[in-house]
């Protein structure tokens, strides 16, 4: 009886380094979540082809009924610290460019739900989940992570935007960029004037658009949010006298008229 299936592919071809893709080999009735697995060893020794990882990333797929990925990283003392986290980095960036190809590994997205993903590690890898932890910020949300390519405002142009101006040293959980996040002030007690919430329903960010008028919704804050179905970023602007801008703009009149009574 077969139980699981097996993958390796190259994720970093300039340092020859590949990852290990394991699944339950059974059809899933709903697609699996995704968790990776990083080795230990010191950050000097240790490999995802040990057979205690092997059989580790075994029981993983079989008992989260999830696909594993484990990847290689390169070695110290011969690449040294910060090289490391700069490959589990990359092992990341590999699963994003898959959820947003054109033409992805099918073995993988047939079965793969990229809002769920995991990134763990035993030892040394631990660390690295750590520092990916940091590094990625603000886990990306569900129409980040699954938005076009294509789209005006796509994730490769966010995120270098995001690393263009936040603070050096910080992540997308600074309270000026995430106003949910660990450090930031509480929004509950605040009297917030009342608040329009407009998003395209292709627009990366409406994820967090709707999050955000959702849980001041929760603490009775005055907001509204409206989604237009099938609209990039800038809908708006960018086809001013479009239907749905139209549209918009009666939404934005009506909203002034009520708000200044």
């Amino acid at each position: 009886m077969v139980l699981l299936s097996g993958k390796m592919l190259f994720f970093d071809s300039t340092h020859d380094l590949r990852l290990r893709l394991y699944k339950p080999a059974s059809p899933s009735t709903t697609k699996l979540p995704i968790f990776y697995y990083i080795h230990g060893g010191g950050f000097c020794i240790g490999s995802r082809t040990w057979p205690n990882c092997q059989n580790y990333c075994f029981k993983l797929a079989l008992d989260l009924q999830a696909v594993i990925i484990s990847p290689d990283y390169r070695l110290a003392p011969e690449n040294r610290l910060p090289a490391a986290i700069e490959d589990g980095y990359m092992a990341v960036k590999w699963l994003q460019a898959q959820a947003m190809s054109e033409e992805p590994d099918t073995w993988l997205t047939d079965v793969a739900d990229f809002s769920k993903v995991f990134i763990s590690g035993d030892s040394a890898g631990g660390n690295i989940a750590h520092n990916l932890a940091v590094r990625l910020g603000a886990v990306k949300s569900k129409s980040e992570a699954e938005g076009p390519k294509e789209a005006f405002l796509n994730w490769e142009l966010i995120d270098r935007f995001w690393r263009l101006s936040i603070p050096i040293g910080e992540t997308t959980d600074h309270p000026l960029v995430n106003p949910f996040g660990p450090q930031s002030r509480s929004l509950e007690p605040l009297d917030l004037d009342p608040i329009l919430v407009v998003m395209g329903g292709s627009d990366l960010l409406k994820d967090r658009a709707k999050d955000y008028a959702e849980r001041l919704q929760k603490w009775g804050k005055d907001i509204q949010y409206v989604e237009f179905e099938g609209q990039q970023h800038g809908f708006f602007t960018i086809n001013p006298n479009s239907e749905p801008a139209t549209q918009l703009m009666q939404i934005i009149k009506t909203f002034v008229v009520e708000k200044s009574t």
